[in-house]
């Protein structure tokens, strides 16, 4: 499963793992499922991201400063990776970090993609609690200058289904992003 957008981005967001029915179809985070279609019209909206969205890998979008990843590099079973699984995709995800060439400020979609962030920084997660709109000043020998790092609710049905996440909200999370990376 690769990421996609440019290296030298200064936006990265973060998600859990591929979809069973999205990325790991098409072979692009976070296309080809309901995740997807929020993911790409918010960055569309707050100018990360131009073309028009269609759940494949070949619809002709292209990210603008702004790279997705994801912590883990297979689906997991129930979306509830085990400890193990994480530690066995965390070496491929510090990589992830060590090639951006200056990152400023990462997403986190998701508790664990926020601790994975954490892990992958060298840090720990006690010190960084997660919560929706959060934000948190990191640096770690890893970066070695500060990242902002803005925790989100994933953007999975079943958050947006069930109202733990609306749009707006999610909105609210990449409006902050824009204005922050606005201002360095």
């Amino acid at each position: 499963m690769a990421d996609f957008g440019p290296l030298d981005a200064r936006l990265l967001v973060v998600g859990l793992a591929p979809g069973r029915m999205g990325a790991n179809r098409t072979g692009r985070p976070f296309t080809g499922d309901d995740a997807g279609r929020l993911l790409y019209v918010t960055l569309t909206e707050f100018g990360f991201s131009s073309g028009v969205y269609d759940s494949r890998a070949n619809d002709g979008v292209a990210l603008r400063d702004c790279r997705i990843t994801n912590v883990l590099r297979c689906v997991p079973p129930g979306n509830k990776p085990l400890p193990a699984e994480l530690s066995a995709c965390r070496p491929f995800f510090v990589a992830t970090l060590r090639r951006l060439k200056q990152p400023r400020l990462i997403v986190a979609l998701g508790r664990i993609a926020h601790e994975g962030v954490l892990r992958g920084l060298s840090l720990k997660p006690g010190g960084f609690p997660f919560a929706h709109g959060r934000e948190h000043e990191i640096v770690s020998n890893t970066t070695k200058t500060p990242i902002i790092l803005i925790d989100s609710y994933h953007c999975s049905r079943l958050n947006t289904n069930t109202g733990a996440l609306t749009p707006q909200m999610f909105r609210a999370i990449f409006a902050r992003a824009r204005e922050i990376l606005n201002e360095s």
